[in-house]
């Protein structure tokens, strides 16, 4: 899952995209409105975090600019201002929920995962391939109900596999939704983690075509037979 953070306050901002991070999301960070407008405007985002006070363009206006050009993505807003009148206004600005600093991390991480639940709400909650499954509720993984234990990265590189099928995701595709804009790896990294993930779900007895390569094209897993 990939998000954006609209944040102008960079003490925040980080301890934010670290606690995101540890939760295995992807997470790009702007100070602005027009910066963020932009990097939506390039990039498809699982949901935005966003707060109210910004330069340039505001939260409200960015909200209201999102929802008047169709984008859908749950947008949590944030602020420093507590009263129903500020709330009432993010809401009905298009806001999916509304929480106020000082931030609650537990709380807002429970919330994050609601909205996501909820714009996702016709994708099966267990991600399956024959006898492979996934839980994005508990990144629990199994095959054969043996349990994978897999590194933040594989996990986040099985679950896009898994919700792509048979659709060929290149590497940079793969770069795109699993690492921040900021500080994107080499194609490599994605071969690197591709052998390790092989190589656990060997140990597990998947077979080792699981996840075929697609010569000059990328990755995919393999038809069910």
């Amino acid at each position: 899952m990939r998000i954006l953070l609209v944040e102008d306050d960079a003490y925040l901002a980080e301890a934010l995209t670290e606690a995101l991070e540890v939760q295995r999301y992807a997470v790009d960070t702007v100070p602005d409105g027009e910066e963020a407008w932009a990097q939506i405007s390039t990039l498809d985002y699982d949901l935005v975090l966003l707060d109210v006070m910004l330069p340039k363009l505001n939260g409200i206006g960015l909200c209201q600019r999102l929802r008047s050009h169709g984008y859908k993505m749950p947008i949590l807003m944030v602020t420093a201002k507590d009263t129903s009148t500020d709330k009432v206004i993010g809401l009905d600005a298009g806001a999916d929920d509304y929480m106020v600093k000082p931030l609650d991390i537990p709380e807002l991480l429970a919330r994050i995962r609601a909205l996501l639940r909820r714009g996702s709400a016709s994708s099966p909650p267990i991600l399956e391939w024959g006898e492979l499954h996934l839980d994005p509720a508990t990144y629990e993984v199994s095959y054969r109900e043996q349990i994978l234990r897999l590194t933040p990265k594989e996990y986040t590189l099985l679950e896009l596999l898994l919700r792509n099928g048979r659709q060929i995701m290149s590497r940079s595709a793969i770069i795109e939704h699993l690492w921040s804009f900021e500080n994107p790896p080499k194609e490599d990294t994605v071969k690197v983690h591709i052998k390790s993930l092989r190589q656990k779900l060997r140990v597990v007895g998947a077979p080792d075509d699981l996840i075929e390569t697609v010569h000059g094209l990328g990755y995919r897993l393999k038809p069910l037979s």
